[in-house]
């Protein structure tokens, strides 16, 4: 009896861990962004959607998840030859997606290494018919041509591609320094002209400066000599408008020679000088004119009340006269000491 209690005991035990596994493997839980192909008896039956899913046991097989989010695979460089025969190494990086799990999973054994793999051709494909320069210079060019390939082959896939970027371009060691030197001398090439430019502008500058600064010094020049002469004839309009209101006689014109007579042997250069036989004359003229009675002029008529004045004027300008004399003859005498010859004493 007891015998039969432990084998009825087995027994149920073993089915209810049998039905427990049949109900784990029946139910499925995808989750959020995942997608798992199903096979009935080896054949494609569905595609479970992310949640709980229920399946029939030991006949339905459930394969791995599938990923349908966006992915980014970054590829390791590939060698290119350009157009100009120089090898580059080129590094790019695929941003790509899986629309139809079923494609992805039926129509391709790998579509990872696909993409790669089509990625490499196209990009040598592309890359051959440029030469180096338009190469570094034409990343959006060669991205959208990839692009458009991959997104072509890669449509019966199951998959899209959203972008593709080329990270790096890295042409050989002796390219690099030869592009180093060449922007070196490019910069060196600007900072001259922009150097040559900067003196030609300063010198034009300054030659403008001196132009500008000639033409304002000439017109000082010229308006301080307009405005000298302007003050000259005035002066002069003055001196000879007074002369000719106050009437002078000979003999004031003969004073006013006597006092210049003096300042013609005080030049450095006077060494030896002529006393003309007028002075004589005009000296003797002089002293008869004060010694007489002056003549009054009609100022000196209208201004009786200066007479006083008028005598002392008279009397001083005698004194004046004399002592002019006296300087002529002084004058006279150390010329002739120094030129060794004798004035002359009176007219010949």
């Amino acid at each position: 009896m007891t015998v039969e209690v432990s084998a009825f005991l087995i027994a149920g035990l073993i089915v209810a861990v049998i039905a427990v596994f049949t109900v784990l493997r029946a139910v499925r839980i995808v989750p959020q962004a995942r997608a798992r192909n199903v096979e009935r008896l080896g054949r494609y039956h569905r595609t479970l959607q992310p949640g709980l899913n229920v399946v029939v046991p030991y006949i339905d097989r459930v394969y791995p998840p599938i990923d349908l989010r966006e992915q980014v695979v970054s590829f390791k460089p590939q060698p290119v030859i350009t157009e100009d025969n120089l090898v580059v190494e080129i590094d790019t990086v695929i941003y790509f997606q899986v629309t139809d799990p079923r494609a992805a999973a039926y129509e391709i054994a790998n579509f990872l290494q696909a993409v790669e793999q089509l990625t490499v051709t196209t990009l040598r494909n592309v890359v051959g018919s440029m030469d180096l320069e338009k190469t570094l210079t034409s990343r959006d060019t060669i991205n959208n041509q990839l692009r458009g390939v991959l997104d072509e082959a890669t449509g019966k896939w199951g998959l899209r591609v959203n972008r593709v970027e080329i990270k790096a371009i890295d042409p050989p060691q002796s390219i690099k320094d030869a592009m180093e030197k060449q922007m070196r001398a490019e910069r060196d090439k600007r900072a001259a002209i922009l150097g040559a430019e900067g003196q030609r502008q300063a010198q034009i500058l300054t030659a403008e400066g001196d132009k500008q600064s000639a033409v304002l010094r000439a017109e000082g020049n010229r308006t301080a000599e307009i405005l000298k002469a302007e003050g000259q004839s005035r002066a002069i309009d003055e001196v000879f408008q007074a002369v000719h209101r106050n009437d002078p006689d000979p003999k004031l014109l003969a004073y006013q020679y006597l006092q210049t007579l003096p300042q013609l042997a005080q030049g450095e250069g006077s060494t030896f000088w002529v006393i003309p036989s007028e002075v004589t004359s005009a000296l003797q003229g002089i002293s008869r004119a004060f010694g007489e009675a002056l003549p009054q002029s009609p100022a000196t008529r209208e201004r009786t009340h200066d007479d006083k004045a008028a005598v002392d004027a008279a009397g001083d300008t005698v004194q004046a006269a004399e002592a002019a004399a006296e300087a002529l003859a002084d004058a006279a005498k150390a010329g002739s000491a120094a030129s060794g010859t004798r004035p002359p004493a009176g007219p010949r």
